[in-house]
């Protein structure tokens, strides 16, 4: 007979027989599945995957040290862990919010210098090409400069300042490089505007003495003779032997002896 022939209560029945075995197979699957360990047993798993290089995994085996042990000292370092097996896979999203969390919960941790040099390295790590948009390099800036603001000391500070000075050649390079389409297009002002931003604001970077030199140019096509001498003038008493000064210097004639007297603050203050 077949079972849309039989009553209601009967079908009911003989589904219920066919299913419930099923779902307790489904159940003890899924109890088999979570195992609750020994805090240390399951930290050194997530620690050999990590060694594999199984980094979702890893990562996932440190959340679960801490949501089985939340309040044992392994859950805060494995916190830790899990943010930087994410970044070492370069998920850098997933590591960033792992570390915001771990900073927003633990603020004088002692390895809470650690958590915001790894977050400024995850920005850092996805610094893009000067042609491309450059908030990457903007947030990277930000987080290894609070690096050695909050943790002048750590042995993180080092690295965040040398970061921070490429950091700040990178995006004085993005001015450079959108200052010189400006002039290629004959839009001098505009291209003047980009090349003061690298003179005014990265001016401990490898790039102002291209910036003066081509500020020079610019002024001398739009026939600013004084404004194209004065920038010679600071291009070839702090760069003196640099190649953009000769160039600048065979643009330019007769630019010594107009070199003006500087204020206390600095060479690029008087103009």
């Amino acid at each position: 007979m077949s079972i849309l022939s039989l009553p209601r209560t009967i079908a009911t029945v003989f589904a219920l027989a066919v299913v419930l075995p099923l779902l307790g197979g489904c159940a003890a699957d899924k109890q088999d599945t979570y195992k609750e360990l020994p805090v240390e047993e399951l930290y050194n798993n997530a620690m050999d995957l990590l060694k594999d290089e199984e980094y979702d995994k890893a990562a996932k085996a440190f959340d679960e040290v801490e949501r089985q042990h939340p309040y044992s000292v392994w859950a805060t370092k494995a916190q830790l862990m899990s943010a930087y097996s994410h970044y070492v896979h370069n998920k850098f999203d997933d590591a960033i919010s792992s570390l915001d969390r771990f900073i927003q919960l633990h603020p004088g941790h002692k390895d809470v210098a650690y958590a915001y040099y790894l977050k400024a390295l995850c920005y850092y790590e996805q610094i893009a090409d000067v042609t491309r948009d450059q908030k990457m390099t903007d947030n990277a800036l930000k987080s290894l400069q609070e690096v050695v603001d909050r943790f002048p000391n750590s042995k993180y500070a080092r690295d965040a300042k040398l970061k921070v000075d490429l950091a700040r050649d990178h995006l004085a390079g993005k001015e450079m490089a959108i200052g010189r389409w400006y002039q290629g297009q004959q839009q001098y002002l505009a291209a003047i505007n980009r090349y003061r931003v690298v003179v005014d604001n990265f001016q401990t970077t490898t790039h102002v003495p291209e910036a003066l030199e081509r500020l020079t140019e610019c002024y001398e096509t739009l026939g600013l003779t004084q404004e194209a001498r004065n920038t010679a003038a600071v291009l070839g008493f702090n760069y003196p032997g640099d190649q953009w000064y000769s160039d600048t210097y065979n643009l330019v004639e007769g630019i010594t002896p107009d070199i003006p007297k500087p204020k206390q603050s600095g060479w690029f203050d008087w103009w």
